[in-house]
């Protein structure tokens, strides 16, 4: 693409003296981080005013707005999905226009390949913006600031310890804030559409009986259910096929809410919920059938092999273990050497610390 024009400027005082040299920065930045976009599909416009309009020929899908001059540099550094996507969520940046169409944005930014040396000068460049305080800082300006700060965790990583306060800070806010965009059994993770008209109950409803037919439930088999959540999957398996079924959860209130579901189906007898660590399991096996829906991401790379042979141990000769989880790319090479690792932290969008 050629090089970023500017076509308005505002004429806020804002833009007077050292701003000037912050909005040159900024779109030389950004000229940079887009080289490989091809034809650009949609406006930037900054904090000043200044406006950059789509590629000639092309109509604008989106605008990307940065809110205030250390905007980019919070949202390239560390330059990673991670950096972006909580720089969108403290108000540094917005996406106006179609959403879908802007996350192109975090594989073109994430993936810029330009050697060591450009790397160094991008480095430069984005250092030279301002190291202004978050929004997220600034109650008067919204941002996470107005809610919860972010985690803080202690202890080793992985350690039960620690991912007890990650269960904690992520799940015990309240049961009635899930409610609000979770489908009526509250399930977690992702739905299966399999006509794609479904309502969200329906794709919800669609994909337990999925994972029951996968793992051939009979009734009266035994079914664990590791990272539980609020108890869809087992009421559902224990109503409609007969199983007599575990769930298990590191958050306090998804159990206890689970329980009370439980309790209403009159399922008591054949189902139930509790606060486990999939570690301490030994004492409740063996099953017949083990499943897990979206808790091997918390799991951790380096304790995905005690993670797995717990599973196994914990089956009976012959039964079935059903994994669904988020992985990395096989292209994602994070972990592999020091720069993608830890100086891009690739990957880092859904590492669970």
């Amino acid at each position: 693409m050629g090089k970023l024009a500017i076509t308005e400027v505002s004429t806020d005082s804002r833009h007077a003296g050292g701003r000037l040299r912050e909005t040159a920065l900024a779109l030389a930045i950004l000229n940079r981080l887009l080289a490989s976009y091809g034809p650009r599909d949609f406006a930037i416009r900054l904090w000043d005013g200044t406006t950059v309009p789509p590629d000639p020929g092309q109509e604008a899908s989106f605008t990307l707005a940065l809110n205030h001059p250390g905007a980019l540099r919070r949202m390239l550094l560390p330059p990673s999905k991670l950096a972006l996507g909580e720089a969108y969520l403290d108000g540094e940046f917005d996406i106006e226009g179609d959403v879908i169409a802007a996350m192109r944005l975090s594989d073109v930014f994430e993936g810029v390949s330009i050697g060591v040396g450009g790397w160094v000068g991008l480095a430069r460049q984005v250092m030279a913006l301002p190291k202004e305080p978050s929004l997220a800082d600034d109650e008067g300006k919204g941002g996470a600031g107005l809610g919860r700060q972010r985690a803080s965790l202690r202890g080793r990583e992985h350690s039960r310890e620690r991912d007890r306060q990650a269960i904690t800070y992520h799940y015990d806010v309240g049961n009635d804030f899930y409610s609000l965009f979770l489908d009526q059994r509250m399930v977690y993770s992702c739905g299966y559409f399999p006509s794609g008209q479904e309502e969200l109950d329906g794709a919800q409803e669609a994909k337990l009986d999925y994972i029951c037919r996968k793992l051939r439930l009979r009734s009266g088999e035994r079914l664990l259910d590791i990272g539980c959540g609020w108890g869809g999957l087992i009421i559902y398996a224990a109503e409609r096929y007969g199983v007599d079924a575990l769930g298990i959860t590191l958050s306090r209130p998804q159990a206890e809410l689970a329980t009370e579901r439980i309790a209403a189906a009159g399922l008591g007898a054949r189902c139930r919920a509790v606060v486990l660590d999939y570690r301490d399991l030994s004492s409740r096996c063996p099953f017949e059938k083990i499943v897990s829906v979206g808790m091997v991401e918390h799991v951790g790379r380096a304790k995905l092999p005690g993670y797995f042979k717990t599973a196994w141990e914990g089956l009976r000769p012959g039964g079935l273990f059903l994994n669904h989880g988020i992985t990395a790319s096989g292209k994602d090479n994070g972990s592999s050497n020091l720069l993608g690792s830890y100086l891009l932290q690739r990957g880092a969008f859904i590492w669970s610390r």
